[in-house]
């Protein structure tokens, strides 16, 4: 919805970590819009620390956008983060994704169900692959928010800094070309961040796994995975940074680092319990 990549994404459930800020400019109104992490039963200090920083961005925002896959429909998640929703008594606004996958009829029923458990002001039909409806849904949000200054400048489009978004593109292409535990169990943290003389800029990246056997998974046969990885984030990053990048990345074994408190920390999580 800002109008650029911010948050990675992929097909598996957990890939966000840490809030993200999407800033938006929206006619005179700007738009912080806080992507979160899913709620989820957590295990780990890491898995809190996700949970944790996902209802501290719900409670500190003026209006709470809660987003349901139309296809997966009102799951045992969703029904958890309704209870605690009504629980606070904010002001909810349903919006239903992907609904160009669903047959019309089965929408009726699904807002019902769900808006018989929650009280919300407005429900929005969208499709975030399509576009339809985002538009009618930022136009309510920029005609609902509180006057007042801006809080970032009209141009910026995140406050993320981009050492910790060049280690998040990495870990997207961790997420999109590995499988099973080996995601769940990697982190990535920016070493060294320097700006050249040409205007390009170095990225030197760690990837930390919890076993050794995942560390053989991501280095690939004779380091073709790692490459691979390192060469579509490296694109990414060129694009979004608007300039050439040069990454180097390197893989260590560091058992527990998601029980660590500094090393989540370092990922973005300060909501650490």
């Amino acid at each position: 919805m800002a109008g650029a990549k911010l948050s990675i994404v992929s097909p598996k459930a957990q890939t966000t970590r840490f809030r993200v800020l999407g800033i938006l400019m929206r006619g005179h109104s700007q738009i912080l819009l806080v992507d979160t992490p899913g709620i989820f039963r957590p295990r780990r200090k890491l898995d809190r620390a996700m949970v944790a920083a996902a209802w501290t961005g719900a409670e500190d925002a003026d209006i709470t956008l809660l987003l349901v896959d139309a296809r997966s429909g009102l799951t045992e998640a969703v029904q958890t983060i309704i209870e605690r929703l009504a629980e606070t008594k904010r002001k909810v606004w349903l919006v239903l994704n992907k609904t160009d996958l669903v047959p019309a009829t089965a929408l009726l029923p699904l807002t019902a169900s769900i808006t018989e458990k929650l009280p919300v002001e407005h429900v929005f039909m969208v499709s975030a692959r399509t576009g339809n409806g985002v538009e009618d849904l930022l136009d309510k949000l920029a005609a609902s928010l509180p006057e007042g200054p801006y809080l970032y400048p009209e141009d910026d489009l995140t406050d993320l800094p981009d050492r910790l978004l060049a280690a998040e593109l990495v870990r997207e292409q961790i997420f999109m070309q590995t499988h099973e535990e080996v995601p769940y169990s990697a982190t990535v943290e920016t070493e060294s961040y320097k700006e050249r003389a040409d205007g390009s800029v170095r990225i030197d990246a760690t990837i930390y796994v919890s076993r050794a056997g995942h560390k053989a998974i991501l280095i690939g046969n004779g380091g073709q995975k790692i490459r691979q990885i390192g060469e579509r984030a490296r694109k990414q990053l060129s694009s979004l940074l608007e300039r050439p990048c040069h990454l180097f990345l390197n893989v260590k074994e560091r058992g527990g680092w998601d029980e660590e408190r500094a090393r989540l920390r370092a990922i973005g999580l300060d909501d650490v319990p």
